[in-house]
């Protein structure tokens, strides 16, 4: 078990753009919540499938952020932990944002509050 927590989504062209996607990935992770446990899509993702859940990780972790205050000291493993979301799910998606840096062998989240409000 590679703690996937949804193997496919499949929505025929007519549905897409409703929402249907978004909503099956949001409800994989609240049920990954309730079980206490984090989840990953199964990999390798489609092309249509890495846009869906990159947009959906960064609405979570910048929705969270700016709801963090700037003297928290928010680590990787609590928004994996907060969000359901597996910690190199977390990392991928910050980085992709310019929002993680490697300092001294860590991971360290860069916020920049113009970014997120």
């Amino acid at each position: 078990a590679e703690d996937y927590n949804l193997a496919c989504i499949l929505t025929f062209p007519q549905f897409q753009k409703c929402g249907y996607g978004k909503f099956i990935i949001s409800l994989s992770y609240e049920l990954s919540k309730r079980e206490g446990k984090t989840g990953s899509p199964e990999k390798p993702l489609s092309d249509l499938g890495k846009i869906s859940y990159r947009s959906y990780w960064t609405h979570i972790l910048l929705t969270l952020l700016d709801e963090q205050k700037p003297e928290d000291n928010v680590q990787i493993k609590e928004l994996s932990e907060m969000t359901g979301i597996k910690a190199e799910d977390i990392i991928s998606t910050l980085q992709s944002l310019n929002m993680i840096k490697v300092w001294k062998g860590q991971h360290v989240v860069y916020v920049n509050q113009d970014m997120i409000t």
